[in-house]
């Protein structure tokens, strides 16, 4: 899609949440499965990848990994927002690459250590830009992205998240 499509398509969702605020409510979803070992299958939307762990962590290292999955999402989420809003206000970028780390501590993971969390303790980024805008229009952008990254946001702040377990009886082929 050229920056043009990007930014009239972007405009016109713009435009129609504007005239109806509930065009602005949207649900995400996804499907994994438990395939074998650790490895899942997961889908999503038209699209399937696969989920496994290295080798150390008992998988087969044949995909990313959850939380690398999490990396990956904040930088590619990054580097779209930095795209819309970037085409939005005709901000020139020639290039936008994003490498995120994040650490945690295997031992809240396999629950040796009541006080360590399984999850990551932080997570690092540094975003790289290549373009020819003017410093004020940069410092703008990065704001505005800073700021309105869905996947930033989330890992920002507390957010619900509830889930619930169903059994199934196993069937028994006599």
């Amino acid at each position: 899609m050229s920056n043009n499509q990007l930014r009239s398509t972007l405009l016109n969702t713009i435009a129609q949440i504007t005239a109806n605020p509930k065009n602005s409510k949207v649900v995400f979803k996804a499907e994994t499965k438990l395939e074998q070992g650790v490895k899942c299958s997961a889908n999503i939307r038209n699209f399937s990848l696969y989920i496994d762990e290295p080798k150390s962590l008992g998988g087969l290292d044949t995909a990313p990994n959850p939380v690398e999955l999490v990396l990956a999402a904040l930088g590619a989420c990054q580097e779209i927002v930095y795209s819309a809003f970037a085409s939005i206000h005709n901000i020139p970028l020639e290039e936008v690459k994003v490498d995120v780390e994040g650490s945690l501590d295997l031992k809240g993971i396999f629950a040796l250590d009541q006080n360590t969390q399984a999850g990551f303790n932080d997570i690092k980024y540094k975003t790289t830009i290549k373009s020819s805008a003017n410093k004020e229009q940069l410092e703008k952008l990065i704001a505005a992205v800073e700021s309105h990254c869905p996947l930033l946001d989330t890992l920002k702040r507390p957010i619900s998240v509830k889930g619930e377990v169903q059994i199934l009886p196993l069937t028994v082929n006599v």
